[in-house]
């Protein structure tokens, strides 16, 4: 099969395209709005713009692709609230421009997997929980409204034109790798230099209360694989561990990997005007379509993070 990857210069992507590359014989195309700097060997690269719809349709065209990963998308929360627009106009109409070169490209048989996000199920309610596909959207942020237009999109041309999309709810993912816009690599990072003398010896955090399901990074690009082989098309699957953990524990489980005494000093600008205080999922569905179930625990996911910022220079 000849497959794409869209945004694959991104953190989930360079794990997807690692994954696809050890573990298949299939022919990998990577798309991404930058110079693509992704080294793995037998990757064929392509520098596209997925608002400029001429260039998306004619990469679409060229390739032919048989399945592909859309995963490029604006995906930093906080700053959404700074980039509305662009947030929305990149993870929509992005959306639409490379659903519609699949349309016109006349490939009804090429399998699509639109990377959504638990970020769009917003305020739940204690008795809500665990969450489940079926729960309504309540979006507290720009971001998961973007998200929401995105898979409604999605959907739209799956029952319009029959094209094969399966729409995967992911929640929170970490791994070495993650840049430190997100809340396991901000600290892994600051620890890290303050072991390294880089920084004083104080980690800043925001709000610790919040309640987030994790998985890691490598335990979602092998979702994401199965979902591509065994997921119906037309439906929407929750990918998640079913635990969560307050923001408080993941920064006491980095703390108890080093032996620096560190400070924890509050910092304002790290907390969002709206936080939604609990988001943990039900993956059962998911589970019981494809066999998938997380493999790494998390204390090993925060352990390998951390590493990785300690080795990083």
């Amino acid at each position: 099969m000849k497959l794409i990857i869209t945004g694959i210069n991104g953190f989930v992507g360079q794990h997807l395209a690692q994954y696809i590359i050890s573990e298949t014989k299939e022919s990998l195309f990577g798309l991404d709005i930058q110079t693509v700097s992704c080294d793995l060997p037998g990757i064929i690269l392509h520098t596209v713009d997925l608002m400029n719809t001429d260039q998306v349709a004619q990469t679409i065209a060229t390739i032919q692709p048989d399945g592909i990963f859309h995963l490029a998308a604006r995906t930093n929360v906080p700053e959404s609230y700074q980039q509305q627009t662009a947030t929305l106009m990149t993870n929509i109409v992005g959306t639409v421009n490379l659903l519609d070169a699949v349309r016109q490209a006349n490939l009804p048989k090429c399998r699509i997997i639109i990377a959504c996000s638990a970020d769009q199920y917003g305020k739940v309610f204690p008795e809500e929980l665990p969450i489940k596909e079926s729960q309504p959207f309540r979006p507290l942020t720009p971001y998961a409204v973007s998200k929401i237009g995105q898979e409604m999109v999605a959907y739209q041309y799956y029952l319009n034109y029959q094209l094969p999309i399966i729409r995967i709810r992911a929640f929170n993912h970490t791994g070495p790798g993650q840049k430190p816009d997100f809340v396991c690599p901000a600290f892994a990072k600051q620890i890290a230099d303050i072991e390294k003398n880089k920084q004083n010896r104080q980690i800043m955090v925001g709000n610790l209360d919040t309640c987030r399901d994790f998985t890691d990074v490598r335990d979602i690009v092998r979702a994401y694989w199965l979902a591509m082989e065994r997921g119906e098309a037309g439906e929407v699957y929750n990918v998640c561990s079913g635990q969560g953990y307050s923001v408080r524990e993941i920064l006491n489980l980095l703390l108890s990997m080093t032996t620096e005494k560190i400070d924890i000093v509050q910092d304002q600008n790290r907390t969002r005007p709206v936080d939604v205080p609990i988001l943990v999922g039900d993956n059962s569905k998911f589970k019981h379509q494809t066999g998938w179930s997380p493999q790494i625990p998390f204390h090993q996911t925060l352990s390998d993070l951390l590493e990785y910022y300690r080795t990083k220079a």
